[in-house]
């Protein structure tokens, strides 16, 4: 299974820069603020190339937008990220509380207060402002939002899909000491669509009444003892469509694995109606259940769009959840730069406060965009993001390990957005070319078989690295709890720790391929580690 973000546009390395305001509009948005500047990026590349302009946005329709605000201290946020995830440092696991973090990195009260007065006085309706101050909600009319960014909102037709959206014509501007603090306005284009790809499989049973792996061997394979359980630990869902309690109660009964009954926290209004990512949904709780039985699961559902996707993010760090499983993504190429910067200081703010994002690599392999040639998956590229590949497992009769090659359609391959991060450097590759190396781990994601799921009524077999990201995420829950009784720190942001390791505690995959690379001894760019062996890699981490 794969689950996609499709956006228009090719992105540049992230950054907050400023220009002057386009001639357009600039006339009707000038007073009483006559020194305007743009938010750089934050305008969807290609439209007049791969999409026809059609109309106007109807002056009435009301439109949500979250805006996001830099951090502040420049580097300082880096700095102190790698210290609280190196496990050599000695601030290794002073993670910040949510008070903490908004008073050293958040932006003033005072700059919010100058943001949100301005809003207002164009007319929008403002919201929540999320922990941290980097984050201020809003709503306005189309017209509303025109005159506070300083651009035209029209309708378009994507030539080669058909499919019809709206989009801002030009990079949205603000009085140029507000545009100082924003790095994103998201929600002023719905061009973003989220996919994802269910394969279900019927295959000769493996156990499963679907024909893909049971929990004894998910659990068996990887090591993970019947000690551990995950209990008093929870875990984070980040979902863009529902699912049905009945199928979660089915699986569960089925395997007997007594699992708390998972909690929905609905974001801006929720996923709405049920979609056909609902297997998706079904997939990823009952995988964390297969492995963490006893773990808290919460699924955080937010809408399909541009703004409900920064925002779903931001309600996962709010809510202080240390472990989060991401299984959508896209194509580094496919989303614009100042969506990559309101994501990445989400993901910032996460790391800081010790907690750990643990996202799926893509079913692309080495060609995520699917444009024939190489490219990675985002967020699983994002340098504060623990990237998982896929592999295919297989299990002895005895539901031990037995071996593991990579899996063909695992995404991986070299980020042409970040630089490599200093953690990774011990085994950059000249194919990487000095940026950021995916994926960092991997785990069990072949379709066939995949792992035994209950969906819809039915039991299926499904793969796809959506199924190796809750693997892994069901793993640091289980070392949550392991380290919560000797007293030391959760693992949060989990990369620096993994490399650290240097291989102790995984399976290294030696055969198969993505596409354009191969897996070899050591980290790789089609499976990076490894999958883990759960007892082995917890005792190297604990120390």
């Amino acid at each position: 299974m794969k689950s996609r973000l499709k956006l228009l546009g090719l992105v540049a390395v992230p950054a907050l820069l400023t220009a002057a305001v386009p001639a357009a509009y600039a006339a009707s948005t000038t007073q009483p603020h006559a020194t305007r500047a743009a938010v750089t990026g934050d305008v969807l590349k290609g439209l007049n190339t791969q999409a026809r302009r059609t109309g106007s946005v109807a002056a009435g329709k009301r439109i949500p937008v979250a805006i996001s605000l830099a951090p502040r201290g420049g580097t300082a946020l880096d700095t102190f990220i790698a210290k609280v995830s190196d496990p050599h440092s000695t601030s290794y696991g002073h993670y910040l509380t949510k008070a903490r973090f908004a008073a050293r990195f958040g932006r003033t009260d005072a700059e919010v207060k100058q943001l949100k007065g301005y809003l207002r006085a164009q007319g929008l309706t403002v919201g929540k402002v999320h922990s941290g101050n980097l984050l201020v909600d809003a709503t306005g009319t189309a017209a509303q939002l025109e005159k506070a960014f300083g651009t035209r909102l029209s309708t378009w037709k994507d030539t080669k899909s058909g499919r019809s959206f709206y989009a801002n014509d030009s990079a949205p501007t603000l009085p140029t000491a507000i545009a100082s603090l924003v790095s994103d306005v998201a929600g002023l284009n719905n061009r973003v669509q989220l996919h994802h790809q269910a394969t279900p499989h019927t295959v000769s049973p493996h156990n499963g009444p679907g024909g893909g792996y049971t929990p004894a061997q998910l659990k068996g394979g990887y090591n993970v003892s019947g000690t551990y359980t995950g209990s008093g630990q929870k875990i984070a869902l980040l979902e863009f469509d529902g699912f049905q309690q009945s199928n979660i109660t089915k699986y569960d009964t089925n395997y007997g694995l007594g699992s708390p009954t998972p909690t929905v926290q609905k974001v801006d209004g929720g996923s709405g109606a049920l979609g056909d990512g609902q297997v998706e949904v079904e997939l990823d709780i009952e995988v964390l259940h297969a492995i963490a039985p006893k773990a808290n699961v919460t699924v955080f559902e937010g809408p399909n769009s541009d703004a409900g996707e920064v925002d779903t993010y931001q309600a996962i760090v709010d809510s202080g959840i240390p472990t989060t499983s991401i299984s959508w993504g896209a194509a580094e190429s496919a989303r614009t730069t100042s969506n990559i910067n309101a994501v990445d200081a989400v993901f910032k703010a996460g790391a800081a406060e010790g907690l750990g994002f643990y996202a799926a690599s893509g079913d692309d392999g080495s060609d995520d965009a699917g444009d024939g040639g190489t490219s990675v998956d985002y967020p699983a590229s994002d340098p504060y993001v623990t990237g998982v590949g896929g592999t295919k497992l297989t299990v002895t009769s005895a539901n031990a390990f037995s071996k593991e090659v990579a899996w063909s359609g695992g995404g991986g391959g070299k980020s042409t957005v970040f630089k490599i991060p200093s953690w990774q450097t011990a085994v950059q590759k000249s194919a990487g070319g000095g940026y950021r190396q995916v994926p960092d781990v991997s785990a069990h994601a072949n379709p066939s078989p995949g792992v035994s799921v209950y969906s819809q009524g039915s039991w299926f077999s499904v793969g796809g690295t959506s199924a190796a990201a809750p693997e892994w995420a069901a793993f640091a829950a289980l070392y949550n709890q392991q380290a919560t009784a000797a007293g030391k720190a959760d693992l949060g942001f989990a990369d620096p720790a993994l490399y650290s390791a240097s291989g102790t505690g995984f399976h290294d995959i030696t055969s198969g391929s993505n596409g354009a690379y191969s897996a070899a001894t050591g980290w790789d760019f089609t499976t990076g580690w490894g999958s883990y062996n759960a007892a082995t890699l917890a005792s190297k981490l604990l120390g």
